[in-house]
């Protein structure tokens, strides 16, 4: 934890932040994952709002080069017409990054409606408050958010036991794992990373509800993606890359497609069960399950309990030395929103 702020998991990441945005009172909105830095994927989702970007925090080479950011430029006059705010807390960039697009995809009045979000009252009077505030405190009163950290926390997996000895992420040998949003603000593309100084402007760009060319904010964004890929090693391999869109149900409604609705909503309906299984705590469950299969061993005699047990060591002296081994690889498992 880190502020009363839980880690939540990579995992499922698309139905965690759909689901996390609909309890917020945000509405018809989901998130996409992509699995490639092509364009067209980017465009097919149209209207899209923005992306979100989970990359493996660079702890050993600079993350700024001096009074500039590696890619664009600081707009520092940006704030004071779109929101942006300082990270202040660990474990939340996640929920700030998926922030900071919503919140800047507000009606103005001159903005395309389909470039804008109906992000409900709670989220309408957070906006209304901070926008008056400098970055820094926009963070601290994002922190300070008691539902906002509540509907957050709802999402971490469940865990009956404290670990006092569990390494933080940054914590010397352990990767950390970061998220950062771009959305196109009147007709700029912008990075918006809470752990920057501030906004960073990555030139002129079509709205995010523009489908293709090269202006465009597919790709606009994906040639800025592409670009901070390509300073990775290559066996880097650990990158997550979620689109925020209108809700595809409504785009189903409109074309009168009963298939691509049908499959809609039972994306929605394995995402409502992935997310309850995330607060489940099976710890009594697999307790029970153990006791049963110890006592059918012990039934069974003739040393089938002690040679069970002996197996199981030996599986498990095997894994953790393919794990030793795997060490210094790239991907596999899930990484913690820790950033």
């Amino acid at each position: 934890m880190s502020g009363g702020w839980n880690t939540i998991e990579s995992d499922a990441l698309q139905g965690v932040f759909t689901y996390l945005l609909d309890n917020l009172g945000v509405k018809d909105v989901q998130f996409e994952e992509l699995l490639s830095l092509d364009p067209d994927a980017l465009a097919q989702l149209y209207p899209v709002y923005g992306v979100i970007f989970l990359f493996k925090f660079p702890t050993d080479t600079p993350y700024h080069a001096g009074d500039k950011p590696l890619d664009g430029t600081f707009d520092e006059d940006a704030s004071e017409r779109l929101f942006f705010a300082a990270q202040t807390i660990q474990n939340a960039c996640g929920t700030q990054a998926l922030l900071s697009v919503l919140l800047n995809k507000t009606p103005d009045g001159t903005t395309p409606p389909d470039e804008t979000i109906n992000i409900g009252p709670t989220l309408t009077d957070f906006r209304d408050f901070t926008m008056a505030l400098p970055p820094e405190y926009r963070g601290e009163a994002l922190s300070n958010s008691e539902l906002i950290r509540d509907v957050h926390n709802s999402f971490a997996r469940s865990s009956p036991f404290a670990d006092e000895t569990q390494r933080q992420a940054g914590d010397e040998g352990e990767d950390a794992f970061h998220f950062v949003a771009y959305t196109a603000v009147n007709g700029t593309l912008y990075e918006l990373d809470g752990l920057q100084r501030a906004p960073i402007s990555h030139g002129p760009c079509g709205g995010p509800g523009q489908e293709g060319g090269e202006a465009g904010f597919p790709a606009r964004v994906m040639e800025v993606l592409q670009r901070r890929v390509a300073r990775y090693d290559a066996a880097e391999i650990r990158f997550n890359l979620l689109a925020m869109v209108r809700d595809l149900r409504v785009r189903a409604r409109e074309i009168g497609d009963p298939e691509m609705l049908a499959r809609e909503e039972r994306k929605r309906r394995d995402w409502q069960f992935e997310n309850a299984l995330r607060r489940h705590n099976f710890v009594g469950f697999a307790g029970e399950v153990l006791k049963g299969v110890v006592a059918a061993k012990l039934k069974e005699g003739g040393g089938a309990y002690e040679t069970w047990v002996e197996q199981g060591k030996q599986k498990m002296l095997k894994r953790a030395e393919e794990r030793k081994k795997g060490a210094g690889g790239g991907g596999g498992g899930d990484v913690e929103m820790a950033g």
